[in-house]
């Protein structure tokens, strides 16, 4: 989140100073260009049980249509994901409308230099009063809501002589809509996100080890802001630093580095009305008090440094993990990646940073490939956050609290994939911790320091069943532990579906998922069955 992802981006440029890759720059040589493009529509027959707490049961028509492609070229490459469906309910039944997918995807304007990306999110979610988020809502779901996430920018890469110059400039946009007012179990509205700016970049100019000097010596900077629109709150992050690279086998090195950082946070207050009371919106969000001065919530000035060990025994194997000092405390960072063929893959990433939830669902969306197949709920066809491709599984699911507030977020995720003939599994797991941050004398501070904690496992299976047949299954499991009072949520579910060709572009389609949600927030357990009858056409 903030910086991590540039960072780590930093200590794996690093390591190029000393081992060098032939295998992977024979890959990419031998890369063939490939593109997919496949439209299609459905139309399906649904049926949700409720099993607990009551007994309804519901019938609604689902018709959607959407489009998978995959491109992948010398100098581009593109994965996307993207589905409208339309839920026509029976009786007092409300018609709803739903928007999701994922997109990724870069350009090479001068090959090899400069490199233009981009990449989009769109996920319905569901949100409760303790502030907890989950990407697999109910299908019959009314706290049902919308999350949504857009970046661009360029990236450089290029060589001056015996220096290596590489930078980065993203600009995102994010935004989390919900039709009504989220309250807490005490009847009072819950300020949750809104949207957000993001902007992003950094440059560094740096040596190999070797070449001139014995050892790689670099400079980086970089700053990271993003503006949100909750009481017009800032985090902002400016940082310069210089590092040396020691090489201590041809696989091995250890790393450090000293420099510079500027980390601010602020907000205005919540206006207030003639009691002192603050004013909220329709939505249940604080309203902002344009003339109140911006206060300061975190603010550090001074010294950071780190040092660690980059390991890459071979192409396939790369390990970089450092500890050291930022934001006035002990920090921890890195990753590890390893592929022991093309059919399987294990990656881990630790991060750490000062954000938004709009700047960390926005830097989960960068740190995600251009080459992968999206893994849906197949009976409610939304975007879990899980991925499978050639970069291995990916995972953005990672939401844990909508709070407005900023925080301080920590944690580490983890996905393995694995490709068995027809078969692939996916598997992802992860922690988050976050520590939000508010300004003394607003609103704000009655959040500052309170701790939410998330804990979520997602996975996904596929399978050709001969020529004319697929199955495919998902499940997913989410702990919420909140801060506040009455608000840890517990939610797992499965879900399973068969297809099968009635001709080359028609498919029968029967799935079957059953949800459970387990919430402080109510006194009663909710869990739901649901199956579904569908024909999908490819065009």
């Amino acid at each position: 989140m903030t910086m991590t992802k540039l960072r780590n981006t930093l200590l794996i440029g690093i390591a190029t100073g000393f081992v060098s890759a032939p295998a992977f720059a024979q890959e990419a040589e031998e890369e063939q260009r490939s593109v997919f493009v496949q439209p299609y529509i459905e139309v399906n027959q649904i049926l949700s049980a409720e099993l607990q707490p009551g007994d309804d049961v519901v019938t609604f028509t689902q018709i959607a249509a959407g489009v998978d492609v995959n491109a992948q070229g010398r100098n581009s490459g593109a994965s996307v994901s993207v589905r409208y469906e339309r839920n026509i309910g029976y009786g007092d039944q409300v018609d709803t409308d739903t928007v999701s997918g994922i997109a990724r995807g870069y350009v090479s304007v001068i090959p090899r230099a400069l490199t233009f990306e981009a990449g989009g999110l769109a996920s319905r979610t569901r949100v409760d009063g303790g502030g907890a988020v989950t990407q697999n809502p109910l299908v019959r779901e009314d706290a049902a809501s919308q999350i949504y996430s857009v970046y661009a920018g360029p990236s450089l890469n290029t060589q001056v002589g015996a220096v290596e110059v590489s930078g980065v400039a993203r600009v995102g946009y994010n935004r989390f809509e919900t039709e009504n007012a989220v309250f807490d179990q005490n009847g009072d509205p819950v300020d949750v996100f809104d949207d957000s700016v993001t902007y992003n970049g950094q440059i560094r100019a740096g040596t190999r080890a070797g070449d001139p000097l014995p050892v790689g010596v670099g400079v980086t900077a970089g700053i990271y802001q993003e503006d949100i629109s909750n009481l017009d709150q800032r985090v902002r992050d400016v940082f310069v630093r210089g590092d040396v690279t020691v090489p201590v086998t041809d696989s091995l090195a250890l790393v450090g580095g000293v420099g510079y950082e500027n980390v601010e946070v602020s907000s205005r207050d919540a206006l207030r009305d003639v009691n002192g009371d603050p004013v909220r919106g329709a939505d249940g969000r604080l309203v902002t008090d344009s003339a109140s001065p911006r206060i300061l919530a975190f603010d550090v000035d001074g010294l950071l440094w780190d040092v660690g060990v980059l390991w890459r025994p071979s192409s396939r194997t790369s390990l970089a993990a450092s500890v050291g000092r930022r934001y006035d405390s002990t920090t921890y960072y890195g990753s590890f990646n390893y592929a022991p063929s093309s059919r399987s893959s294990f990656n881990v990433n630790v991060y750490d940073g000062v954000s938004g939830f709009g700047g960390r669902l926005n830097n989960a969306l960068a740190d995600l490939g251009t080459d992968f197949e999206a893994l849906r709920n197949p009976v409610t066809g939304d975007f879990g956050g899980q991925v499978s491709g050639a970069d291995g599984g990916g995972l953005v699911n990672s939401l844990g609290s909508v709070r407005s507030s900023a925080f301080r977020g920590r944690g580490v995720n983890a996905s393995y994939q694995r490709r068995i003939g027809q078969s692939t599994a996916v598997l992802g797991a992860g922690y988050d911790r976050r520590e939000f941050i508010g300004a003394p004398g607003t609103v704000l501070a009655a959040v500052d320091g309170v701790i939410d904690e998330s804990y979520y496992i997602a996975g996904g299976f596929n399978r050709a069943i001969g020529r004319s047949a697929t199955f495919a299954a998902n499940a997913y499991v989410n702990w919420f532990e909140s801060g506040t009072d009455n608000g840890d949520a517990t939610g797992f579910g499965a879900s399973a579906a068969y297809g099968r060709s009635i001709t080359s572009k028609l498919t029968a389609r029967a799935a079957l998922s059953v949800d459970y949600i387990d919430s402080e927030f109510t006194a009663e357990d909710f869990a739901t069955a649901t199956a579904l009858l569908g024909l999908r056409y490819n065009f």
